[in-house]
């Protein structure tokens, strides 16, 4: 008996908001897994309050949607709805291992983009079937019949680059059936439709039966020894940790004994565990179930420390399935506890070294694509992840957890290549109206940006493609959203490692630092209005070496913010003029790790984001400038 045929196993890839979740959430609807009483919620994949919050998604998550076809046949679709974002591209690869074929969504007006091109490339890498949706076809600016062809000579531009294998499967995804979407409007037809026009049809019948037909069933025998994978990971309240896995081969059944073929220390360990509970998804719920076959996606429970990469085998023939690897983090920052004088002033938050690094091995667990390195510190640690999001994502999280923390200026993960210094390259993607096309290209420019391509669609934008050092793109957000008054659109994707591209300067200006501790004023913030723009509010407490703001010149400026006016029994003989204060500007913490300097680091609390300088001591700075100019000018 082969595995389950009525079982197809897909991931939904795209580029960030093409509409993979909303699609999702339409096929849900449709399938009839809500009940007619049911509340229905937008994007219903998207469950962390991060996620819906920043409207992205930043976990793999899997659904199950169940199709009955006209001659009766009943089908089981899991969906691994993928995060869009470069930064947790370690999450698209982890889903791919899961799936049979995947569904590439293109925006019908933005086309393919530099995650596009990384997904598709791993799809491809691994051989498997691909199908095109175009999406959001009902859209002003659509172009859809330019789409259509944008993503087919990627897919030759793949093909040409890798190997056999994957090109024929790039040749086959030319053949599968194009389909073209409205996820809003949950419709899907084989038809293009006229540009800014929905599909024909009145739901996502055709989408279903192109993925019933063009999917392979998962391959594998029912009768064979066990063999599972485990993909991902989740809790529960009652049962503990949860692994969710692939059955490959064999059966699955609650309280069979099976062996548990995990890495300790870097070395294979098979040791004897026993299925405690049994889990397969119905919709975005969990139900528990007697017995699962190969092709399955399950959920098991009862080994407490269960990891991703482990394979659940049959105790008399156990046979471990590869591990899953990653593309190597390239983005890291420094990370340890609050040293701030503010530290510690609410009662509750977490602050030793021993809860942050029991933290972040705990993170270790479900986040396949980060690192955490020791640097010799008791109090601090190197993490690595795939970008300043993911990182940022990661410290956000642990500062609604209660946490204090201090996080350093992200930097580049460097390799030594034939004993010279390769640092990470990224492909980046630049949508942007024509007026602004001059601005952004002398923006990249300074950060040694290489254009390598150029586009006019005619509608007044203009694509550029570039390759830049990732270096180059730590602190870009800013400058470019203010060059372009807020209408650009920009994305990258890691390319590859190259040599060093020399010193790069992204930051044209300098700090306003507090020269000592206290509460500021409004009577000093006044005083200083000219002096550049705050952080700070009036009432805030600061200390000597907390960046209160930002000078306009390169240098960095020590001020008083805690001045208050003399008041005297003296009669003037002018009355007091009402001033006004300038709104501060709001550092969120993805702006705060953009804007501090190397010798600046970002304090965090649950209560605020505050950028702090390394060492707190203005005489100690002022001495290591003057010994960093006297070795610039010896050598």
């Amino acid at each position: 008996m082969s595995a389950g045929t009525n079982f197809r196993n897909v991931a939904i890839v795209a580029h960030v908001d093409h509409g993979k979740t909303t699609l999702v959430d339409a096929m849900l609807r449709q399938s009839g897994v809500f009940g007619e009483r049911a509340e229905l919620v937008d994007r219903v994949m998207d469950s962390g309050d991060l996620e819906r919050e920043k409207g992205i998604t930043i976990l793999a998550k899997n659904t199950a949607v169940h199709r009955r076809q006209p001659d009766g046949t009943d089908y089981i679709i899991n969906v691994i709805d993928t995060p869009g974002h470069a930064d947790f591209g370690g999450e698209v690869e982890r889903a791919l291992s899961m799936v049979d074929g995947v569904v590439l969504l293109v925006d019908s007006s933005e086309g393919p983009l530099p995650q596009t091109r990384f997904v598709l490339r791993k799809a491809l890498a691994a051989s498997l079937p691909v199908i095109l949706v175009v999406n959001k076809t009902d859209r002003p600016d659509a172009r859809i019949s330019d789409i259509v062809t944008e993503a087919q000579d990627l897919l030759l531009d793949l093909a040409s680059d890798l190997d056999d294998e994957a090109a024929e499967a790039a040749e086959l995804a030319l053949d599968l059936p194009v389909l073209f979407a409205s996820g809003r409007a949950g419709v899907a037809s084989t038809a293009m439709p006229q540009n800014g026009q929905v599909p024909d049809g009145d739901n996502l019948d055709p989408l279903f039966d192109v993925l019933i037909d063009n999917v392979p069933a998962p391959k594998g025998d029912v009768e064979a020894p066990l063999q599972a994978h485990v993909t991902n990971l989740d809790a529960s309240p009652f049962l503990g940790r949860l692994g969710l896995v692939r059955i490959h081969n064999g059966r699955l059944r609650k309280g069979q004994q099976i062996a548990w073929m995990r890495e300790v220390d870097g070395e294979q360990v098979t040791e004897r565990a026993k299925i405690t509970e049994l889990l397969v998804t119905l919709g975005v719920d969990r139900a528990p179930a007697d017995e699962a076959v190969a092709g399955d996606i399950v959920a098991v429970a009862g080994m407490s420390e269960i990891m991703i990469g482990d394979t659940l085998a049959d105790p008399e023939n156990p046979v471990a399935l590869p591990r899953i690897t990653v593309d190597e983090p390239a983005i890291s920052a420094i990370v340890g506890t609050n040293t701030s004088p503010l530290a510690g002033r609410v009662k509750g938050h977490k602050l030793t070294a021993r809860m942050v690094k029991d933290r972040l091995d705990s993170e270790l667990v479900g986040n396949v694509s980060l690192r955490v390195q020791d640097i010799g510190r008791p109090d601090a640690w190197e993490v690595q992840g795939r970008g300043e999001l993911a990182l940022a994502i990661l410290v956000e999280q642990m500062r609604r957890e209660g946490f204090e923390l201090t996080v350093g200026k992200p930097q580049v993960v460097t390799r030594q290549v034939d004993g010279k210094v390769h640092e990470p390259f990224e492909h980046l993607t630049i949508d942007v109206p024509e007026e602004y096309l001059g601005a952004v290209t002398q923006l990249l420019a300074a950060r040694k940006g290489r254009m390598d391509q150029m586009n006019n669609h005619g509608s007044g934008w203009v694509r550029m493609e570039f390759e830049i050092p990732s270096r180059g793109l730590i602190g870009f957000r800013t400058d470019f959203m203010t060059e372009t008054r807020g209408t650009g659109i920009a994305n990258a994707v890691f390319a590859q490692y190259g040599p060093w591209a020399g010193e790069i300067r992204a930051r044209h200006t300098g700090s306003l630092v507090s020269d000592r501790a206290g509460s500021v004023t409004p009577f000093a913030m006044i005083q200083l209005a000219d002096r550049g723009t705050f952080f700070v509010d009036p009432g805030d407490d600061t200390y000597e070496g907390h960046v209160v703001g930002i000078n306009p010149r390169m240098e960095d400026l020590d001020i008083n913010v805690t001045r208050e006016k003399k008041l005297t029994n003296m009669r003037q003989s002018s009355a007091d003029v009402m001033e006004t204060l300038a709104k501060p500007m709001q550092l969120d913490l993805e702006s705060a790790m953009e804007f501090c300097a190397v010798d600046e680091c970002v304090e965090v609390t649950p209560e605020a984001c505050r950028v702090r300088k390394v060492n707190l001591d203005a005489s100690t700075r002022a001495r290591e400038r003057s010994r960093a100019k006297a070795r610039d000018a010896n050598s």
